[in-house]
């Protein structure tokens, strides 16, 4: 590859909806096939990403993460790290969360991969991709949202208000379409809207210090977050999110 291809790589990439369409009906039809995600937010990113992390440069906590260029998948992965967070924390929460699932933050690297060949560049606009990628299951913990389908469709909502990348609105919207087409009763719709809802009026998250933020109290985070509580989504019975199986 040219110095030139490569360049090209990194720049605002074209929307490709129809391969974005395509990866949702496979991702619907297997909803463990997290390599969809990826093609679908590669297809649909356009210059989010770049944005992104020209965001992140404009403030003083985000210029330093940018600046240190740490990668969070290799801290989450570290035992000896993630057990240094007391009961309560927002470090706690997240280690009971993935232990209570078995995720690893290499293991959703891996499904990035299989999509983008140049996940691992040594770029700092893909180093910003990367972290967007790593923050994914931190979210979930700080916005209350399960791993069901509903709760997945919603934390992709919020994702979307942060980060403006199509992809996201596009995952979550027609998630909350196949849910309210399999079962009638659930409120998948508006548990979203609600969703990006809470992730406009939150503050920005990606420029974060998230080794400052595992350490502070999970409830004290949220309030200094602004997250709002995931009311909508909450108020589905426990049952009937874990009983969907979102096929096509």
């Amino acid at each position: 590859m040219t110095a030139a291809a490569d360049f090209d790589e990194f720049k605002p990439q074209r929307l490709e909806p129809l391969t974005a369409l395509r990866a949702f009906r496979r991702l619907i039809r297997n909803k463990e096939d997290t390599a969809q995600v990826f093609e679908i937010m590669r297809a649909l990113s356009g210059g989010s990403i770049g944005h992104g992390y020209n965001r992140m440069l404009k403030t003083m906590e985000g210029g330093r993460q940018a600046f240190l260029r740490e990668e969070l998948a290799h801290r989450l992965d570290d035992p000896e790290w993630l057990v240094r967070f007391g009961p309560g924390t927002v470090g706690a929460a997240y280690r009971e969360f993935r232990e209570a699932r078995g995720f690893t933050a290499e293991g959703l690297a891996d499904e990035a991969r299989k999509v983008a060949p140049l996940a691992d560049a040594e770029h700092p606009v893909i180093w910003y991709s990367r972290r967007l990628r790593d923050v994914h299951d931190i979210w979930h913990v700080l916005t209350g949202y399960e791993t069901d389908a509903l709760g997945e469709a919603c934390v992709v909502a919020f994702s979307y208000a942060q980060t403006h990348n199509l992809g996201f609105a596009f995952i979550g919207w027609g998630a909350a379409r196949e849910i309210q087409r399999e079962n009638r009763s659930i409120p998948a719709r508006r548990a979203v809207w609600q969703a990006y809802r809470n992730g406009r009026v939150a503050r920005w998250l990606p420029g974060l210090d998230y080794e400052v933020l595992f350490a502070r109290p999970l409830d004290e985070a949220r309030a200094h977050l602004g997250i709002r509580p995931a009311s909508a989504y909450h108020a589905v019975p426990v049952e009937a999110r874990q009983a969907l199986k979102l096929r096509a």
